[in-house]
């Protein structure tokens, strides 16, 4: 490739007044003025379109550089205005065309004719401009889609489905994806199989707000997460066996197979990990670490041990940093001045809600321990606050007599 440039060079010398030595390349003052004319010409109009996204589109300086500086050809500002005047007109705000722009800088270039039915259809379907501005905002691509094979099939589908344009409007703000695939093809087939598994429709309509990738699979795929589930015995009418879906859909059998050793290795059996995905399916989202982490926590205090994971595996839903190690470290402290003699629990400890946990634990050593920054941090500093306040009052009160 070189040694072709430099041949090229060489005629081009001969015939065109460039003489090349070595590698070393000289121009004639004339065409030297020729390229740096141009390169300031470039310069000053990356420039001027930068403070015209500045000052008359609002547009912060960072933005207005980086969008600049995306486009390697720069046209005439009245047709970016046309197009971002349109925008604007449609209800998108400045900060929205930043974000919009950041991500694909060329669609200054685009045909307005093209992107305004676009535009339109979705107001058309009954979705409000700012919901509109919404959805592609967070969407781009959707501009770039195909609206006779995505968007107006996905849009008729989903109305169908959830009954009105605002809740269309409010699972598309969620997720773009029902614009990204051929619904006719996925969810469509897929709504009804679920429907013949005996799923409510209000089911579905949860996992669509909560896990669409499972409805925008191939329905093979999907027919296959169900014979899985039926062989864990998870029924069909339960109201886990859509959580079920949710977390076979959200990985590979390799990965299914890692999170099981994960399992085992930290105690469960067979039959306790089938036990557990019966009763909560949600807890295999969990990671390897987080597993390891609350069986490390659990046995260095001495008071729980794996079986307490194993016979609640809800328990590990929990916060470890924001849950566990506070409460296990206060009930440590309690114990260690002989204020508590029995530990909660394991229910107790995991699922008793801050205010409950602090009212029977914390309350009446308020006095002993109030002042240690180890209870402080088993709640918020606010929630601390209040609920000490709250604590206070209530050892106040004088005793009825009878």
């Amino acid at each position: 490739m070189f040694i072709h440039m430099r041949k090229y060079l060489v005629y081009f010398s001969k015939n065109n007044s460039l003489s090349v030595f070595k590698s070393h390349v000289s121009f004639p003052l004339p065409t030297l003025q020729f390229f740096s004319t141009c390169a300031e010409k470039q310069r000053t109009t990356s420039t001027a379109f930068s403070d015209f996204l500045l000052h008359k589109h609002h547009f912060s300086p960072e933005a207005a550089k980086q969008i600049a500086s995306a486009l390697a050809r720069l046209e005439n500002l009245e047709k970016y205005d046309s197009i971002l005047s349109f925008f604007k007109d449609s209800g998108f705000s400045s900060a929205q065309l930043e974000k919009i722009l950041k991500y694909r800088p060329k669609l200054l270039s685009a045909n307005a004719d093209k992107v305004k039915p676009k535009i339109k259809i979705f107001q058309d379907s009954g979705i409000s401009a700012k919901d509109t501005a919404d959805i592609i905002t967070n969407d781009p691509d959707i501009l770039y889609r195909s609206l006779k094979n995505r968007v107006i099939p996905s849009l008729s589908l989903l109305k169908d489905l959830l009954g009105s344009s605002v809740e269309v409007a409010k699972l598309l703000r969620i997720s773009g994806w029902f614009l990204k695939y051929d619904v006719g093809k996925t969810m469509a087939p897929n709504v009804e199989f679920l429907k013949s598994c005996g799923v409510a429709m209000e089911q579905i309509s949860w996992l669509m707000y909560n896990f669409p990738r499972a409805l925008l699979s191939k329905p093979e795929r999907l027919r296959e997460f169900v014979d899985r589930i039926d062989a864990m015995g998870i029924s069909r009418s339960s109201k886990m066996f859509i959580h079920a879906i949710r977390v076979l859909g959200s990985m590979t059998i390799e990965t299914w197979e890692q999170k099981l050793k994960a399992f085992q290795n930290v105690g469960f059996s067979e039959d306790d990990i089938v036990a557990a995905f019966r009763k909560a399916p949600q807890v295999f989202a969990v990671s390897e670490a987080k597993l390891k982490k609350l069986k490390r926590v659990l046995l260095a205090s001495g008071k729980y041990d794996v079986l307490c994971i194993i016979n609640h595996p809800t328990s590990l839903i929990c916060s470890i940093e924001n849950r566990y190690e506070p409460r296990l470290q206060m009930l440590g402290i309690l114990e260690s001045r002989n204020l508590i003699k029995d530990w909660p629990r394991f229910p107790a400890l995991y699922k008793t809600s801050d205010e409950a946990f602090f009212k029977k634990y914390v309350g009446p050593y308020l006095n002993e321990v109030g002042h240690l920054s180890t209870v402080k941090r088993a709640f918020s500093i606010k929630r601390y606050a209040k609920l000490r306040l709250s604590s206070k009052k209530l050892r106040s009160q004088p005793t009825v007599s009878s």
